[in-house]
């Protein structure tokens, strides 16, 4: 059995060796690929700037992660194309029914990206331009799948002209209109075929040939090939847009195990079916049973001896009893009390979260469900759902309470440090009291939570806003304490600030409480959120496009508890996937950003990797931005060169260098502008410019000069100069190689 699933990155393990996989069979079945286009293929998924496309990377893999094919796809957002780089099968496996798979996703993601055309070459099929008569078989055999499609050759161009002579065997361009199947443009066909010959070819397609083949597009629309293989009429043009991926939903078999009968006990198992029930309908989601795992992951965030009381004093409770602290004695490690009704009180933070003989199995395999959702998102899913009861936010690292034994959040986030920084954002009416206790001197996880304001909701005691973190961990937990009166407006501009602030974090991983109880009518909370309020609160978290666990918490009005949690999934997903289609899209304005003129030792190699990373410059040019970085350390002021450095959250964003012009009086020279690509789209490089220039300004400068290439792929840097108050002075024309003039711009700053 396969399942096509999409790679967005190479930053987890299992994603790292499925990429190698990958490269394995690019190597196998195409020989003569160019070996950087292949060892980089990880940098493209992460890094768009490097080839100027959105790589998207599909592979049909076995259950056991066996890769059986894949397909790459380049997206242009600007022009409105896609682009099918490569589609492969392990071992050649013509026939298996992969290929069609995954060109039946290439399409779906295609039209779900709203583009004008997926294009992508293929080698003739005709005996004249194909001696080889087995090449010249596969490639009628794939020419002949595509018609299937309604995708044919582009003809009576000179796109198959060869770039040298005596080149051969020159691929076809394909065009695939997906489900309009509307007529190729002229003025779209040459923006498109522009972008790959400059772009994807750029070391071997000469200014000259570009041009050529660009220009040799007159037709308006652009013929294609008449159907050699099968009548028009038979082409399957329609596309199927649904997704093909769902969301594991880990489900806590042994929840009902838990059931107290006691009167105004709301943790009840219905909680559990209403929102199953709902969730069930919609066919977004997959049940995946829960693994067992070790207590090693409890004992990692609780203490053993809060673990071993809850263990033994569950089981020695008899059967359909329950035990309810009403004592708590002043915690005395060396003299704990002996009597079990009171031991209760020694280890619980309130009077009604009992311990029963179903308490401690059910809270364990809660945990159980939970890193089982873990262990999917670290298999390459981008959302994952532990739907368990009891609940656990409220657990502490020596303390259990509000219906919580083990904290699940807490369980979560541990284990996923090992791969990254997490991110806990707590949505339920109660603060998060667990989570701020066991990460409170942590700076590897931030811990968020939105709740009722503890002067008058559970716990009573934590919560506030001046709770920031101790020691490492200052500033790495924000309580946002909310009114008795909150409605749906209220709740999400404060849930905007602690997606900025997770955004700032920018973590690997996004743990999500999901409590349900801020909604109408809830009996333990007070705030009056509806279906669409949820929604939407969804739709602002999956927006963030981070892998996603989220955990069940609170919520007990079972009338509306199912409607809730689907529409907060539904928001959710639908803002995930298009996070997906569009993750490069202009992000909001960078927040926690310091800037700073002294240059330290490491910044050397933070400029060196900082400029690479943008996949701008040669190696040549990485080197000189660096060695200006040490000239400015070993010679100071006298070295001419200034900079402005961009620090978020002590790691380099972006930079600029600059200098007086020598033998001018008022002239400066911007040398270097580089923003990594995480930050960039996010107002950075325009700040770092405004900064540059208030401290020219400063020192008696007035106009400012800097300068790039006319190449198509600088347009957006143009653009972007042009947009700061930059204007074209003059070209140099031819300056860099034929075609390629220095544009130079000025601003006159006094």
């Amino acid at each position: 059995m396969l399942r096509i699933r999409r790679v967005y990155d190479d930053t987890l393990p299992v994603n790292r060796e499925i990429i190698r996989q990958v490269k394995e069979i690019l190597r196998t079945r195409f020989p003569a690929a160019p070996r950087e286009d292949i060892d980089q293929l990880g940098e493209k998924l992460r890094n768009p700037f490097k080839q100027r496309f959105r790589s998207v990377l599909f592979v049909a893999q076995t259950l056991k992660g066996r890769v059986q094919g894949f397909a790459l796809l380049l997206h242009e957002p600007e022009i409105g194309f896609t682009f099918l780089d490569w589609i492969a099968m392990a071992g050649g496996k013509a026939g298996s029914g992969i290929g069609g798979a995954l060109y039946d996703r290439v399409r779906q993601e295609s039209l779900a990206l709203a583009v004008k055309g997926l294009f992508f070459e293929c080698l003739p099929d005709a005996p004249d331009r194909c001696p080889d008569t087995a090449l010249l078989k596969e490639n009628q055999d794939r020419l002949r799948f595509y018609e299937q499609y309604g995708a044919r050759p582009i003809v009576d161009t000179a796109y198959e002209s060869p770039v040298n002579a005596g080149d051969t065997c020159m691929p076809h361009l394909v065009y695939d209109g997906l489900e309009a199947q509307r007529p190729l443009r002229r003025s779209f066909a040459r923006k498109v075929v522009r972008a790959v010959l400059e772009r994807k070819y750029a070391a071997l397609c000469p200014a000259d040939y570009v041009e050529r083949v660009v220009a040799s597009f007159r037709d308006d629309p652009v013929a294609l090939r008449e159907y050699r293989y099968l009548k028009p009429e038979a082409a399957r043009t329609r596309v199927d847009i649904r997704t093909m991926e769902q969301i594991p939903l880990i489900v806590n078999d042994r929840h009902d195990i838990h059931h107290v009968h006691d009167r105004g006990y709301v943790e009840a198992p219905v909680r559990v079916r209403s929102i199953l029930a709902e969730l069930e309908k919609s066919g977004r989601f997959t049940l995946i049973k829960p693994q067992a795992f070790p207590d090693k992951h409890i004992l990692a965030v609780h203490d053993s001896d809060l673990f071993g009381y809850l263990r033994r004093a569950c089981a020695e409770v008899p059967e359909g009893k329950s035990v309810y602290p009403y004592i708590f004695p002043i915690r005395n490690k060396a003299r704990p009390p002996k009597e079990p009704s009171v031991l209760a009180g020694y280890y619980c933070i309130d009077t009604f979260t009992p311990v029963n003989r179903n308490a401690y199995p059910a809270a364990r395999r809660g945990v159980d469900c939970v890193l089982t959702a873990v262990r999917e998102i670290l298999r390459g899913h981008r959302l994952a759902y532990a739907l368990v009861r009891p609940p656990g936010h409220h657990a502490e690292r020596q303390a259990f309470g509000g219906f919580c034994y083990f904290n699940n959040t807490a369980v979560a986030a541990q284990y996923l440090c090992a791969y990254g920084k997490v991110a806990i954002l707590d949505i339920d009416y109660h603060h998060g009291n667990g989570q701020q206790d066991i990460f409170y001197q942590r700076n590897d996880v931030l811990t968020l939570s939105i709740h009722g304001h503890p002067s008058f909701a559970y716990p009573y005691f934590s919560g506030f806003a001046e709770e920031q973190g101790d020691g490492d961990g200052e500033g790495f937990n924000l309580n946002l304490p909310l009114p008795e009166a909150v409605d749906g407006p209220v709740y999400r501009r404060t849930l905007e600030k602690a997606v900025t602030r997770i955004r700032d974090f920018n973590p690997q991983f996004l743990v999500v409480a999901l409590g349900l109880d801020t909604a109408k009518g809830d009996p333990t909370g007070t705030w009056s959120l509806r279906v669409k309020d949820f929604e939407e609160n969804g739709r602002i978290i999956g927006a963030m496009g981070f892998p996603t666990v989220v955990i069940q918490e609170g919520g007990y009005r079972n009338r509306t508890l199912g409607r809730n949690a689907m529409g907060f999934f539904k928001g959710l997903i639908e803002a995930h996937h298009h996070w997906g289609r569009n993750r490069q899209e202009p992000r909001e304005r960078l927040h926690g950003v310091g800037f700073r003129e002294v240059i330290e030792p490491p910044d050397v190699e933070r400029v060196r990797r900082l400029v690479d990373i943008t996949g701008f410059f040669s190696a040549e040019e990485v080197a000189i931005a660096a060695e200006l970085v040490q000239e400015r350390l070993e010679k100071g002021p006298d070295s001419g060169y200034e900079f402005v450095m961009g620090d978020h959250y002590g790691r380099l964003a972006g930079y600029t260098c600059f200098g007086r012009i020598p033998g001018t009086t008022a002239s400066f020279d911007l040398y270097w502008i580089a923003v990594h690509p995480e930050f960039q789209g996010r107002g950075l490089g325009r700040r770092l410019l405004q900064e540059s220039e208030r401290r020219i300004k400063a020192v008696g400068g007035a106009r400012i000069y800097v300068d790039t290439s006319q190449r198509s792929q600088y347009a957006g840097t143009r653009a972007f100069y042009e947009s700061c108050g930059y204007r074209l002075e003059t070209v140099l024309a031819d300056f860099y190689s034929p075609g390629d003039g220095k544009a130079i711009y000025c601003k006159v700053i006094g």
